[in-house]
């Protein structure tokens, strides 16, 4: 048995006390002191990440394993390994790939939780930084995989869905499905969230935008979604839409949409087939656009504080709502009973420990 001690932060509030714990947490005791100035907080969960530490999801079992330790190294302690659009045998063999870390995570990774599938069916007019391999939803080729494998998330657009098939297919699953990458009306999409569909992947970027006389999957986002996902880079969505998020959707959370180039020096790294640059801390094609990020999770939290959201909101909504939203309600809260998932700061919001189940996967 371990425990820790500082100001912790529990479902109910913020506790000064010490967490006891194996591979789940056994007790939380409170007390009046925190010599050392530590702040405990759940473990980050990202539900969005494609690449990290050099290594890119698509190319297979290593470079999963090179992204899963390079997060862990900045708080992250459990994630969801994200497929991106490509050729349907592509998207299989990474995602096999997946479910092998998945059930063998190393010393120093994250657990991968399972795969977030992040297209091919996708609108061709809002890939975004994707590869042009958009297809019509294969519900057979969906299946199987999710046959053989713990997908957990799927991002796709509802305008390429006839009759909300896939949607419908995958909610039966208990498989979440976010909005994204989709140029749908607001119409169609308040129909793909009756259909099942429940968020919204990387709100703002790669959708229909809002304006006053087509709200688009934005304006249907704000007005009706419970969840969705956002990338705090303050690149991708500057800082007075992500308060204008806040008040309008009551569970968003945060992603990094990491690419291969997170924690990396500046250069040009894989992103699926294509090839990205990193240069001043962001990532982009060679027209500009914006390719994911080399964002980690912990500096999302220091730029979330950083436009003046609560610390104890910006860290629920890097872990508890995310976790949530796929169902894992043992993960994301330090909470009897829970994983004893822990991300440690110092005073200036810097991650000096990441336990992953009991496990201390990084140490400064």
């Amino acid at each position: 048995m371990a425990s820790l001690g500082g100001r912790i932060l529990t479902p109910e509030g913020w506790t000064c006390g010490r967490v006891d714990f194996g591979e789940k947490i056994t007790a939380i005791v409170a007390g009046d002191e925190n010599p050392d100035g530590l702040t405990i907080l759940p473990g980050f969960v990202d539900l969005h990440v494609p690449g990290g530490g050099g290594g890119d999801v698509m190319q297979g079992l290593e470079a999963i394993r090179r992204c899963a330790a390079l997060h862990a190294r900045h708080g992250t302690t459990s994630l969801l390994a994200t497929t991106i659009t490509a050729p349907a045998d592509d998207i299989a063999i990474a995602v096999t790939a997946i479910t092998q870390v998945a059930g063998d995570r190393r010393p120093d990774e994250a657990r991968i939780l399972g795969a977030h599938l992040e297209g091919p069916y996708l609108s061709p007019e809002r890939l975004g930084a994707q590869p042009p391999f958009a297809q019509t939803p294969d519900l057979e080729f969906v299946g199987g995989l999710c046959a053989r494998a713990p997908v957990r998330l799927v991002t796709l657009a509802p305008e390429c869905d006839a009759g909300h098939a896939l949607i419908k297919d995958l909610a039966s699953r208990d498989i979440a499905v976010q909005i994204g990458h989709s140029a749908a009306s607001y119409d169609e999409t308040m129909d793909a969230l009756a259909a099942g569909a429940r968020g919204f992947t990387h709100l703002y970027n790669a959708m229909s935008p809002l304006h006053h006389r087509a709200p688009g999957v934005v304006g249907a986002a704000l007005a009706h979604g419970e969840y969705a996902a956002l990338i705090p880079d303050l690149v991708h969505v500057a800082p007075g839409a992500i308060l204008a998020a806040l008040r309008a959707v009551p569970r968003l959370y945060f992603v990094t949409d990491a690419t291969a180039a997170a924690g990396m020096p500046d250069g040009d790294y894989p992103l699926g087939r294509h090839t990205v640059t990193k240069r001043g801390g962001s990532v982009y094609l060679a027209d500009d656009t914006l390719a994911g990020s080399a964002l980690t999770m912990d500096q999302g939290l220091r730029n979330l504080v950083s436009i003046g959201i609560d610390l104890d909101d910006a860290a629920r909504r890097l872990s508890t709502y995310p976790a949530d939203f796929i169902g894992a309600g043992d993960r994301g809260r330090i909470a009897e009973g829970a994983f004893a998932d822990f991300t440690v700061l110092d005073a200036n919001l810097q991650v000096v420990q990441t336990v992953v189940e009991g496990e201390t996967v990084f140490a400064a």
